[in-house]
């Protein structure tokens, strides 16, 4: 706004300028330049408007929007422009009223005839030295004519003299000097006439009044000289007498004076509209200065209004930072200063607040990155048996997307998976076992029973501290895993000690079954010895199929040692098919042709792939349909899945669910620690291998080996 006053204030003046030079100046009236300033001062007016007009709209937008301030600012501008727009306009129609009676009274009749009979005046006066001098011309040339030629020279100058004429000249009628007779010692040449004022002169005197260029005003007569002539060429005799000084300058004054009033009598309209255009520029430039001024001292006034209303409006934001520039020492300044102690304080409490929701934050973030790592699962449910927070283990370990169940009640796991609703009764109940009993927790062990297989969860309830609110903690801990490696670790060491105290005294008994048939064979009668034969050989066939067992037991019990090499397993597949071709079972291949070679040990993953098969045609021994073995590779990400399926009858799911136990078998012979040793030797491979049913009939063994084995 600052700039816009001042660059209009600039336009304004150099206006004012032009105006004025055209006020004083008919030219500059008469001339384009007069239309030119005229548009320019409109256009400056129609500015000035457009510019209060757009400082009124943006100040009536302030009030609706309810700007503080805003009225304050309107009342201001309105005072302000009164005090200068109701003076102005009693000056302004007083001027104009008072110019149009002075510019009518410039234009008096008499002032005009008064310069009109100056004028004439001065012009006879001139007319009468004119004649005057034509007659001083037509004497001398009469005298002259009655004369010879050569004496027409002498003669000039001495009628020069006697005429009191300041330049004589005899010229011929085409422009040629004869003769020159002057008093005056500067000019060399006298001013010659025109061929058409030779003309003129041919058979009358001519006369005129007119300027000579770096001379003055001059009267010229030019006079024909009858009967004289020069090379057939007649003969004119000019006279040049100067115009006196004054009476040149009173005669151009006054008629210069006279074409100035002439030319101002034609503009007294436009004088009435140069002189109202300037009265009205002066009058919205007072105007719009005054409300310029109304703007800018209620913008400063009401500043310190707007700046509180602002920083209220970032505090209720929550922009504790805010400080406003404190200026004097009335009561704003005061309000302004108590605003920003006010503003500190409140800054101070945030900042004191944000640090201890930091803290907050940090350790629930804390806790939260604590039991999103535990193993173990964390439901945390109130004593209406809502779950109100959870961990991801406890989803894996329930089998159950406890996002869902938030809020909810923990029956509702038991809906989503049906398998734990004894699990889920249990936990009900042991929850209204501790708060009768008030006990500080409960560890409590369960079976959870799925149709391939059982999961054994260990259960820790933990009451939280008393508060409004009853929560519980539950701790859920798979320890199927666990069971399993504490019962193989048993049977390992049952078989171990069965092969130790089993495996001393089969020896004896066979070399002692042995020498009594050796000693007794001889001595025995037919009968008898087919008998001791007999005997013999069943403790011979049953001490080895006791070595079998025990043997057996020892590959159990042992921890395998792995001898590692790179292996082809399509070839090695290929290799352990072939020792079965005569079996009467087909066995099917389907290998994919991309696997790279692993690290195995050949001789365990052999008896792995000698078991499976030969355990997958123990299972075919009575079927009705063609027996097939279907054995299959392919490539998974990061392992190599093997697969080894069969059309057998399968498995019942007793069987299906201990299957890798020791013990665990569905032939008549046999130990049942078959699988047991194929499952322990795929984890020592750092491999998985799963058993399931085919809904066709059958069973597959599935086993993944890694292939970051061959690394």
């Amino acid at each position: 706004m600052r700039y816009l006053i001042a660059i209009a204030g600039l336009v304004g003046a150099l206006l004012l300028f032009l105006l004025s030079k055209a006020s004083s100046s008919s030219d500059f009236i008469s001339g384009n330049s007069y239309t030119i300033v005229l548009v320019l001062s409109v256009v400056f007016i129609f500015s000035l408007i457009a510019i209060i007009a757009n400082q009124i709209r943006k100040l009536f937008a302030n009030i609706k929007k309810d700007v503080i301030g805003s009225r304050l600012s309107m009342r201001l501008v309105i005072s302000f422009s009164l005090m200068a727009v109701i003076p102005g306009l009693i000056v302004y129609l007083v001027s104009v009223n008072f110019l149009t009676r002075s510019i009518e009274s410039w234009f008096n009749v008499k002032v005009e005839s008064a310069l009109d009979g100056g004028l004439k005046l001065g012009q006879k006066a001139l007319d009468i030295m004119l004649t005057d001098l034509e007659l001083k011309a037509e004497r001398m040339a009469l005298t002259l004519s009655s004369m010879p030629v050569t004496s027409q020279y002498g003669a000039l100058s001495d009628l020069r003299e006697k005429s009191g004429v300041q330049d004589a000249t005899i010229i011929s009628d085409q422009g040629r000097i004869i003769a020159v007779s002057s008093n005056d010692a500067e000019s060399f040449l006298p001013a010659l006439p025109t061929l058409i004022q030779l003309k003129q002169a041919d058979n009358k005197v001519y006369g005129k009044i007119e300027p000579i260029k770096n001379k003055g005003l001059y009267l010229r007569v030019l006079a024909p000289i009858n009967g004289a002539a020069v090379s057939n060429e007649r003969l004119v005799l000019q006279i040049l007498q100067p115009v006196p000084d004054s009476l040149t300058t009173i005669a151009e004054s006054v008629e210069a004076v006279f074409q100035d009033y002439q030319k101002l009598s034609y503009s007294r309209d436009s004088l009435k509209v140069i002189f109202s255009i300037t009265l009205t520029l002066v009058l919205m430039l007072a105007i719009l200065t005054a409300v310029a001024i109304g703007f800018l001292l209620s913008r400063k006034l009401s500043e310190p209004l707007a700046l509180l209303a602002e920083g209220t409006k970032k505090i209720a934001k929550g922009n504790f930072k805010t400080m406003l520039p404190e200026k004097g020492k009335d009561e704003l300044g005061v309000l302004v200063r108590s605003f920003n102690s006010m503003t500190k304080q409140l800054d101070q409490a945030t900042q004191t607040s944000e640090n201890n929701q930091i803290r907050l934050e940090s350790a629930r973030s804390y806790l939260e990155t604590v039991l999103a790592h535990l193993s173990s699962g964390v439901i945390v449910i109130n004593d209406a048996m809502e779950i109100k927070s959870f961990n991801i283990a406890a989803s894996k370990i329930l089998q159950v997307d406890l996002s869902k169940n938030k809020d909810k009640l923990i029956t509702s796991i038991s809906i989503k998976n049906k398998f734990l609703k004894d699990f889920v009764a249990g936990i009900q109940e042991e929850i209204k076992i501790s708060s009768k009993k008030k006990q500080a927790e409960i560890i409590k062990q369960f079976e959870i029973k799925y149709e391939k297989n059982n999961q054994v969860l260990l259960l820790q309830i933990t009451p939280l501290p008393q508060n409004k609110l009853n929560n519980f903690v539950l701790m859920i801990d798979d320890i199927t895993m666990m069971i399993q490696a504490q019962r193989d670790a048993a049977w390992s060491e049952v078989a171990r000690r069965l092969a130790h105290e089993i495996k001393n005294p089969l020896t004896p008994i066979q070399l002692s079954a042995e020498r009594i048939k050796h000693k007794l064979e001889a001595k025995l009668n037919k009968d008898d010895t087919d008998v001791l034969n007999k005997a013999v050989a069943t403790i011979v066939n049953q001490v080895d199929a006791m070595k079998t067992m025990v043997n057996e037991f020892s590959e159990y019990a042992r921890a395998p040692k792995l001898n590692l090499e790179l292996t082809n397993i399509n070839k090695f597949i290929k290799e352990i098919s072939y020792l079965f071709e005569n079996s009467g079972i087909k066995i099917s291949t389907k290998l994919s042709k991309d696997l790279p070679e692993i690290k195995v040990d050949v001789n365990m993953m052999r008896q792995v792939l000698i078991n499976l098969i030969q355990n997958a045609q123990d299972a075919m021994t009575n079927n009705t349909k063609k027996s097939i073995i279907q054995i299959n590779t392919n490539k998974l990400k990061n392992y190599i899945a093997l697969s080894i399926e069969d059309n057998g009858p399968g498995f019942t799911m007793d069987i299906l669910k201990k299957a890798f136990e020791p013990y665990v078998t569905t032939k008549s012979h046999g130990t049942g620690l078959g699988l047991a040793i194929v499952k322990k030797i795929i984890e020592e491979h750092d491999g998985l291998i799963t058993i399931e049913n085919v809904k066709s009939g059958g069973a597959i063994i599935n086993i993944q080996l890694p292939i970051s084995k061959s690394k």
